[in-house]
């Protein structure tokens, strides 16, 4: 597809020409409550499946399958470019929804889609089958502005239906398809923009790592004044955990956390630096009163290119009324710590293991059980593939584009590093679509400029996205 006003301008009027038919389509399939988190909706949940797999045969892929797992169904779709070197691209996203119902806040019932000033609300309007499905009327406007048969890349695409419950069966359900999945490039369509009038792609994602510390000491609870300063306590040597965990410049003060940490580049930080950052907006948002983090970055650069440590939960001892005077026999702590590229999962948890191990006192008998991992993912500013992301996005919006990353954690890093490709993100949705929200929308605009992308992508892929 030449990059060129005039196939801009014809893949626009494609988009807009059967807007009304893709938004009836997206209606429908957002009528089915696919909530994967409540067991009675199981069958919802595969009937959403289904739906999908019906709609992308239509779209035309000559493959569409539905994938079980022990809990609830994936969908897999493949359409072959037809050209023996062409890039294989898989597109990520998920057809499952949070809980919704009336009397959580919504207007209007979350499963019967409303349209209003240029918004459609519904639960999953922009989490994440809007954002699926914009990939449809993309891939239709791309064949029939170039004339091909088929796209100019080989297409995969990969839909879970567990993302909202964690994606428990996720990494296993990518290890047995490996070879059907193998791709050079992936795109994740389940995430969003700075704002309506600052475009930008998300270049990657921080990991994750939870753990809880159960901290034992005497057999049972015992008088403080009988015993207490003649014992360990193990209440206070969870305080004493928590306290140690940073240091005066609030850096993480567990040896060998940061080991391996790709350090943000000066043209990232000039770059998070230009976006329109409202830090007092920002602590509205975050019902806080200061910010607060390890010295030397900025807001964004802690949220997004840094790695953390934090204290979730701290307990144990009498937590009733008054005053009970012993000393408790066990505590707890919860930490998470979020992880960025260069950091291994496994080395961190052991780094905390020694960190943990090495700071507590003879009489205080530990166990640390890990949960919840998942590994940090980035793709470089100069990747081809990424610069491909930023070209098609920029001729839909017509304005530069700028960049992000994702502080929170999904399951991206899992096909990076299973399938080995990079991982790239185009979302179109924006902080007040409301995910996990009362009365979620997606910006219609937003939403046509996503297929319009799509649109433009696979070309730019097929001629530039080789590294």
């Amino acid at each position: 597809m030449s990059n060129t006003p005039d196939t801009d301008n014809a893949v626009r009027a494609y988009v807009d020409d059967h807007r009304a038919a893709f938004l009836a389509e997206l209606s429908e399939w957002l009528r089915i409550p696919s909530v994967s988190a409540d067991p009675a909706r199981a069958d919802d949940v595969r009937r959403s499946a289904e739906w999908l797999r019906g709609h992308l045969a239509a779209t035309g892929f000559p493959v569409a399958e539905i994938w079980d797992t022990p809990g609830a169904p994936a969908v897999f779709a493949e359409w072959p470019s037809g050209d023996p070197d062409a890039l294989t691209v898989l597109v990520y996203g998920h057809h499952d929804v949070q809980p919704a119902d009336r009397e959580d806040g919504w207007r209007t019932d979350p499963f019967e889609p409303v349209i209003e000033d240029g918004r459609l609300y519904a639960r999953g309007a922009a989490d994440d089958k809007g954002q699926v499905l914009f990939h449809t009327l993309g891939i239709r406007a791309h064949l029939a502005v170039t004339g091909r048969g088929a796209p100019a890349v080989n297409l995969k695409l990969l839909i879970e239906g567990e993302e909202e419950s964690g994606s428990p069966h996720f990494s296993e359900l990518i290890r047995a398809h490996a070879d059907r999945l193998a791709c050079d490039t992936v795109i994740v369509s389940d995430t969003g923009m700075w704002s309506e009038d600052t475009p930008t792609v998300c270049t990657g994602m921080r990991g994750l790592v939870e753990c809880q510390i159960d901290l034992h000491g005497p057999a049972q609870d015992i008088h403080s004044g009988s015993f207490g300063g003649a014992v360990p306590n193990p209440a206070t040597e969870a305080a004493r955990l928590a306290a140690a965990l940073h240091d005066a410049d609030r850096k993480v003060a567990i040896p060998g956390f940061y080991d391996g940490v790709v350090e943000l580049t000066d043209r990232e930080r000039e770059l998070f630096a230009e976006l329109p950052f409202d830090e007092a907006g920002w602590l509205r948002t975050a019902h806080s009163r200061a910010s607060l983090g390890e010295a030397g970055y900025s807001t964004l650069e802690r949220i997004w290119a840094r790695p953390t440590a934090e204290v979730n939960g701290i307990g144990g001892g009498y937590q009733g009324p008054g005053g009970k005077t012993i000393v408790p026999s066990a505590a707890q702590l919860k930490l998470s710590f979020r992880l960025v590229a260069g950091q291994d999962v496994e080395k961190v948890q052991s780094a905390v293991r020694d960190w943990v191990a090495a700071r507590l006192p003879a009489g205080i008998r530990h166990e640390i059980t890990y949960w919840g991992a998942t590994r940090p993912c980035l793709t470089p500013l100069d990747h081809p593939a990424l610069q491909s992301v930023v070209r098609a996005m920029g001729r839909a919006f017509g304005q530069e584009v700028r960049f992000t990353r994702e502080g929170g954690s999904g399951p991206a890093a899992d096909l990076q590093d299973v399938l080995g490709a990079p991982v790239l993100f185009l979302g179109i949705s924006v902080p007040s679509d409301g995910w996990h929200a009362p009365n979620e929308k997606v910006e219609l605009g937003l939403l046509m400029k996503g297929a319009e992308t799509a649109a433009h992508l696979w070309d730019d892929l097929a001629e530039n996205g080789r590294e």
